[in-house]
């Protein structure tokens, strides 16, 4: 089952006590103060895990909890810090607060480490509150007490390529052909009903990754058919592959285009200024010619990539996968360079909550 939205409470580690107590050893009298520090609470953390790709995991728990830090003892011994509580979420995770919906992490690469509540800090042994006028104080300093918080998180699949169009329009059977993903293929509308990955290879050793989005109808933004459930999938996608169903009178391929493109606008107008093609699927049962040439015209004069192709024999997938993959390069930022990390390692904001991987 796919999921990609939940809520869980989290609670890091509260610090351990400090300790009172005072040295006791034969011919050493008035020892003076020796109780130890309490350790600090183990932090909450959230790990980006690029062979995630749902929470479904996720919801076998709804409590996750820091390890409280250990009290300090005699002989000045600190008590031992809490384990962390890591917790691995696919890349493109969103954590808010559950309560006021502010944003408390994004995660978005593969092993990045993200502080979600900050485990508690350990309290003074008596030894630290001797003073000249103070020399056997008989109190400790008591750890920190963390509260447990409810968050909500949101899944974003990351993909380089989101295939997006009309229900039935051969998505499914479009990312089974090209990838090894195998999802649900039937010949009813709304076969797919959560968002599917794939892997495509181009180039010998080249590949991106493509996401069958389920099918949206006019109205998608404003919640008709499956809404904006999984629109916000495409978010992230550097480049939109519309597929178009060349098998069924819709009156006008380009409209049915630009019913698509009109709803991605709605939700993100942002989204247009991503790199995108189109293709006609089926054409081993193509119903009009002049609706193939309309469409095939309208792409020429605005420059679009376009691609004739049929998911079920494989005609025109050969020129179509090494071009997507060349837009999806070019679309790609440019790598950071070696000195430029050396600077942000040397100096990282005290803002972020970003750990380096363990």
């Amino acid at each position: 089952m796919f999921v990609d939205e939940m809520k869980m409470i989290v609670q890091a580690g509260s610090g351990g006590n400090g300790c009172v107590s005072f040295r006791r050893e034969k011919y050493v009298p008035k020892g003076g103060p020796d109780g130890g520090d309490g350790g600090d609470g183990g932090d909450v953390i959230f790990e980006g895990h690029a062979g995630m790709n749902s929470l479904t995991r996720l919801r076998q728990r709804q409590h996750y909890r820091g390890e409280r830090g250990e009290h300090g003892k005699g002989k000045d011994m600190h008590g031992r810090n809490g384990s962390p509580c890591i917790i691995k979420v696919p890349m493109g995770t969103i954590v808010r607060d559950a309560e006021t919906g502010e944003l408390l992490a994004e995660i978005l690469e593969n092993g990045q480490q993200v502080v979600i509540q900050k485990g508690g800090r350990g309290g003074k042994g008596n030894a630290r509150f001797s003073t000249a006028t103070d020399r056997a104080p008989r109190y400790a300093e008591e750890g920190q007490l963390i509260e447990p918080i409810r968050i909500r998180l949101e899944l974003k699949l990351i993909a380089d390529v989101a295939l997006v169009g009309f229900p039935n329009a051969g998505k499914s059977t479009l990312i089974s052909r090209i990838s090894s993903a195998r999802p649900k293929v039937d010949e009813y509308e709304f076969t797919t009903l959560h968002p599917n990955l794939g892997v495509v290879t181009y180039d010998d050793f080249k590949s991106f990754l493509v996401a069958d989005i389920p099918g949206l109808i006019e109205g998608a933004a404003e919640g008709r058919g499956l809404g904006v459930k999984f629109l916000r999938h495409i978010e992230r996608t550097r480049v939109l592959l519309h597929l178009l169903d060349g098998s069924t009178p819709h009156g006008s391929l380009i409209n049915e285009f630009e019913t698509i493109r009109k709803e991605v606008k709605k939700f993100n107008p942002d989204m247009l200024n991503r790199h995108y093609a189109v293709a006609v699927n089926k054409m081993d049962s193509l119903f009009s010619e002049n609706e193939l040439d309309e469409i095939k015209q309208f792409c020429q004069e605005k420059q679009i990539p376009f691609f004739q192709i049929s998911a079920v024999t494989g005609e025109g997938l050969d020129k179509m996968i090494p071009k997507l993959g060349h837009l999806v390069e070019a679309s790609r930022p440019a790598p950071t360079t070696t000195e430029e990390l050396h600077q942000k390692t040397e100096a990282p904001d005290r803002k972020t909550l970003f750990l380096n991987e363990v």
